[in-house]
């Protein structure tokens, strides 16, 4: 259990650092998307189900992506 603990915490720091990746729409979405599924994996690792989590966290990871785009280039306030 230490092991899977210790796991998520690098990947959540992973996570953090990589989050404001890229310079365009499409990077920004992308790396999101990324970095949701494999967050959405982890989790659902742990309830049994990593393909659910996968699928979920990626289009979570997607949405995020694009909403933090466009914020920066302040199409949303």
């Amino acid at each position: 259990m230490i092991r899977k603990g210790f796991s998520i915490s690098l990947l959540l720091i992973a996570m953090l650092v990589l989050a404001g990746c890229g310079e365009t729409t499409t990077s920004r979405a992308g790396s999101g998307a990324m970095m949701g599924a494999a967050t959405g994996a982890a989790f659902g690792s742990l309830s049994g189900n990593a393909g659910r989590g996968a699928a979920i966290g990626a289009g979570a990871g997607l949405l995020g992506g694009y909403l933090f785009d466009q914020h920066r280039r302040g199409n949303i306030d």
